[in-house]
């Protein structure tokens, strides 16, 4: 069976199509820049309406199928921005109607998990879910998955965003904050709010922001920046592996793209005997072939749903999903 997927729970409007053995035959995407400021609900959902019939287009060509071949069609239920999710709802039902299919809504935290584990072949892992909107540690236990430690304010990649309009540096900071830090010589102290397995970083933010006005460099400011949030994800990813008996840890969301990142729970994970699994980039980032490999294993696991099932929910947690496809 081929299944075609709708991501759009906030910048990205992606297309993607696998079959049932998770061989991804198109992922394309379109992601929303906004000309100045943070990132708009309504000016992100106006961009995914542009776009997505577009987007479907070029998936159906790159995948080198017709529409007629598609046998299921899942979306990203939630959570996320409500404009942004519902403009990815109203375009999988009318695809799903449109062609006779079933179709399924699917939580966008666990199809990081999905694709991670399908897409690096571990087994059971914990996953460090480190994104814009969703920070969480994340492992399978009594047929859910369930949340060992989170954010308790913002996300690390809001952080970082919103941290780096604050500096000067845009949006979609991330990638900058990477490339400034390796150029930084000094790291400064900033706060590491680690509250058991949980973290927080608005006390960061406002501490960098502290620094830049006392005239420290943006390099020592990014270096400082990342090694303090990303030892905060490090420490709470190794305290649940050790709580819940995983050898195995996954990264997932898109500043997992990171490669400082990457290091230092790869430090961590040998340190204990562990591995670590990175999925390819194009899939750490919000993307749609993670929303089709979702939805065709709940569908195969036999779940279904009708078309008045399929509202959209901002805030549906990771652990209110019943695992129906795998023990």
């Amino acid at each position: 069976m081929i299944t075609l997927g709708i991501e759009g729970t906030a910048h990205t409007l992606g297309v993607g199509i696998v079959d049932d053995e998770c061989n991804v035959l198109a992922n394309e995407l379109d992601m929303f820049r906004p000309k100045e400021g943070g990132l708009h609900p309504r000016e992100a959902a106006n961009h995914h309406s542009d776009v997505v019939s577009t987007i479907i287009r070029n998936a159906v060509e790159k995948a080198g199928i017709s529409l007629s071949d598609v046998g299921l069609v899942s979306f990203s239920m939630g959570p996320g921005l409500g404009p942004c999710l519902r403009v990815a709802g109203t375009a999988a039902r009318a695809l799903a109607c449109s062609l006779g299919v079933p179709i399924v809504g699917v939580n966008h935290c666990v199809a990081h998990v999905a694709i991670g584990r399908a897409q690096c072949g571990c087994d059971d892992p914990a996953l460090l879910y480190a994104s814009g909107g969703n920070t969480q540690v994340i492992a399978f236990a009594e047929g859910r998955y369930r949340i060992f430690g989170e954010t308790q304010d913002i996300g690390v990649g809001n952080m970082l965003d919103k941290l780096g309009r604050e500096l000067g540096m845009g949006f979609y900071a991330g990638p900058i904050f990477e490339k400034l830090a390796k150029e930084g010589d000094r790291y400064y102290e900033l706060p590491y709010s680690v509250k058991g397995m949980d973290v927080a970083f608005s006390g960061l933010m406002t501490a960098a922001v502290a620094l830049q006005k006392k005239g420290v460099p943006l390099e020592d400011i990014a270096l400082s920046v990342q090694e303090t949030a990303f030892a905060m994800l490090t420490e709470v990813t190794e305290r649940a592996m050790a709580h819940i008996g995983k050898d195995e840890v996954l990264l997932g969301g898109g500043v997992a793209q990171n490669n400082r990142l990457r290091d230092m729970v790869a430090d961590m994970a040998h340190a204990r005997g562990a591995e670590m699994y990175v999925p390819d980039r194009r899939y750490c980032m919000d993307n749609g072939a993670m929303i089709a490999w979702l939805g065709a294993e709940m569908y195969n696991s036999g779940v279904r749903m009708d078309v008045s099932e399929t509202a959209v929910r901002q805030r549906f947690r990771t652990d209110e999903v019943e695992v129906t496809w795998r023990s």
